[in-house]
């Protein structure tokens, strides 16, 4: 199987324009067209694990965590960057991360850590700004459904749990082709007048290529008439972090020891006690302390993620409580993610879950 066949499986899942701008996630090493023999699937990439990918003769890692975040100017074996980088060349290992963009998607790292808390009606804590667009096209009334449809295929027209949406004005169009035209109605050199139907559509802007080529391809005009506008909404679709529901209310000390347990957490750190139920959790794998305002916001009983510093505890205020178990311990799961993605899709491709604990932070108890 060729590595772009597998990397075309995970963006569809998590596409690259859903990564933060300081992230590197996508193929680092490795071509489109080399061809795989198996995968092994980490959170992070070190040499052991490589070295266990070497013994398993698997060529594709698959992590979370990118192994290069900025530029590397030497291969000189100075640090663990540069000698996992050296090794996989040397291996010919490929490796591929999808981070950030993970983390922004449904079925991602924080739907994992949801799925492993029970809660239910999950959403985006953070959803994306400025992602959205909206087309608009003018399109003769008889052809305007065939137009509609295909848009919806590409990908156009979601609003929540509702598809197919857009809206549908009918008015009068002019044109007048010249000697070079051949047009769909109409003479040449000669104004025309026909009744056509104005359709209105969203999209998320990672699928606006997509959806321009189908209004292309279904519009019966030469020259199709169209606009594009940037919108302000938030995209709830995607964004960073999620926030559900217990299905019952839950004591803040048991709760607590429920993600310890649940996250192999050594050490969870929380805020006061606050002696009320724990009913709706926010979470955040990873660094999320600055998505704690999102987390009050939306009246959440209690925030999840890892990397707290110490004066970010105060600025809970005694309004929601913190729990801090660990950037580690909050993503370990993301390899099921992977897991899960590529044996349902690749059922018959050898995926492997890799051994190596790779957790950098040991604690003293």
């Amino acid at each position: 199987m060729q590595l772009k066949q597998i990397t075309q499986l995970i963006e569809s899942v998590a596409p690259l324009s859903f990564q933060e701008s300081y992230d590197n996630a996508g193929l680092i090493i490795g071509h489109p067209e080399d061809e795989i023999s198996g995968i092994l699937v980490t959170l992070d990439i070190t040499e052991a694990v490589l070295d266990e990918a070497i013994g398993k003769k698997l060529n594709l890692i698959v992590a979370h965590h990118p192994v290069i975040f900025s530029g590397i100017k030497k291969l000189n074996n100075r640090n663990y960057t540069e000698r996992c980088v050296a090794k996989a060349i040397k291996n010919d290992i490929a490796i591929y991360a999808a981070h950030t963009n993970l983390d922004s998607v449904f079925g991602g790292v924080n739907s994992m850590i949801c799925q492993k808390l029970g809660l239910q009606n999950c959403r985006i804590l953070a959803p994306m700004p400025n992602f959205l667009k909206k087309l608009v096209t003018f399109v003769p009334t008889a052809d305007a459904e065939k137009v509609r449809t295909a848009l919806f295929e590409a990908g156009a027209g979601h609003i929540g749990n509702y598809d197919s949406c857009s809206f549908n004005q009918t008015g009068t169009g002019s044109f007048r082709g010249n000697e070079q035209t051949n047009p769909y109605v109409g003479e040449k050199n000669q104004l025309h007048f026909e009744e056509e139907t104005r359709v209105e559509t969203i999209f998320p802007r990672h699928l606006q290529s997509r959806v321009i080529q189908a209004l292309l391809n279904a519009h019966p005009y030469e020259e199709v008439a169209y606009d594009i506008y940037p919108l302000d909404n938030e995209f709830p679709q995607a964004g960073i972090g999620m926030i559900g529901e217990l299905s019952k209310p839950s004591d803040e000390m048991e709760f607590l020891r429920k993600l310890q347990s649940t996250f192999h957490s050594t050490a969870v750190k929380y805020t006061r006690l606050l002696g009320k139920p724990i009913r709706r959790v926010a979470v955040c794998g990873g660094s999320g302390s600055s998505y704690l305002k999102n987390a009050m916001a939306q009246k959440a009983d209690i925030f999840i993620s890892g990397d707290f510093k110490y004066h970010q505890f105060f600025d809970a205020e005694d309004q929601i409580l913190v729990a801090d178990i660990g950037h580690y311990e909050s993503e370990q799961f993301t390899k099921e993610v992977f897991y899960e993605l590529l044996t349902k899709n690749l059922s018959k491709f050898a995926v492997h879950l890799s051994a190596i604990n790779t957790n950098p932070v040991n604690y003293l108890i």
